[in-house]
């Protein structure tokens, strides 16, 4: 009897650890959510108490804008194609902001990347010192970097380009460094062998096998930087966040060239995003773009 009642005695002490492990797992979690509930419902106090208690009684306004809006923009439809061909330089000035900050954001971000790649890295001291320069570059978010760029150089579009590439060099660094980490290092180990230099082992050696997933990445940060571009606008870093925020300073009787700039900044997110969709999807996995939009 006993080498049968052994096993089953253990069987039975590792299934009572499972269901005390499950069940102190859920009441962890059940505390998890009480808290978040509590400090949800605290932040919203918090707001109201801040806001002279207007919080609550302004919520039924929250559509008046969209209504004010898309109403004019309904009554002087007959003025939308020019109001839309009116902007499109503006349009075309906060793309190329997009575009020269990305472009400028994944080079930098790309040589970052490389020097914070453990096992890769040519001065592996540096690493933790570049890794936290990567980290603030991210926290700090564009808007208030681009607010410290205008006070210093005054509005325009190089102090948004400056404030959006210097966000990017963190998040593309952050990024590519990950990708670099799933880099095989046998073509590195053979260009050492032969006395290839560390430039030469990265450009050889590391970038070819993860060059698709770097463009994945920098055309998604292309979508991101257009939105980002558009509201540093408001702050007046130019573009055409910035004829934006005067067409709604203005109110009633500018509604309409309000909902053309909504209409134009859509379609071209909506386009960038379906563009570099097909994009990504024919680098990382091969796919034909007419399989992808079917």
């Amino acid at each position: 009897m006993a080498p049968n009642t052994a096993p089953r005695a253990t069987e039975t002490r590792l299934s009572d650890a499972y269901l005390a492990q499950i069940k102190s797992k859920r009441l962890m979690n059940f505390i998890m959510l009480v808290l978040f509930l509590a400090l949800l419902a605290s932040g919203f106090y918090t707001a109201d108490s801040r806001n002279a208690g207007g919080f609550w009684d302004g919520l039924g306004n929250i559509f008046d804008f969209p209504a004010a809006m898309f109403g004019e923009a309904i009554e002087r439809a007959y003025l939308m194609p020019a109001h839309l061909i009116r902007y499109i330089p503006s349009l075309i000035e906060t793309i190329n902001i997009a575009a020269a900050s990305t472009l400028i954001g994944a080079m930098l971000g790309l040589v970052m990347s490389l020097l914070v790649t453990r096992g890769l890295a040519p001065i592996p001291w540096l690493v933790g010192p570049l890794r936290r320069i990567l980290d603030i570059l991210r926290a700090v978010p564009e808007i208030v970097i681009a607010l410290v760029l205008i006070f210093m150089l005054g509005g325009g579009p190089v102090p948004a380009m400056i404030a959006i590439a210097l966000h990017t060099v963190g998040a593309i660094g952050k990024l590519f460094s990950e990708v670099n980490e799933n880099a095989s290092l046998k073509p590195v180990e053979g260009l050492a062998s032969v006395g290839a230099n560390w430039t030469q082992r990265m450009w050889l050696g590391v970038i070819p096998q993860v060059a698709p997933n770097y463009l994945s990445y920098a055309l998604l940060r292309f979508e991101i930087n257009i939105r980002a571009s558009a509201i540093l606008g408001f702050v007046g870093a130019g573009g055409i966040g910035y004829d934006l925020r005067n067409t709604m300073s203005w109110g009633n009787g500018k509604y309409d060239e309000a909902a053309a700039i909504f209409i134009l900044l859509f379609l071209t997110i909506v386009v960038v995003d379906q563009l570099s969709s097909l994009l990504r999807n024919r680098l990382t996995h091969g796919t034909p773009m007419t399989e992808v939009t079917s």
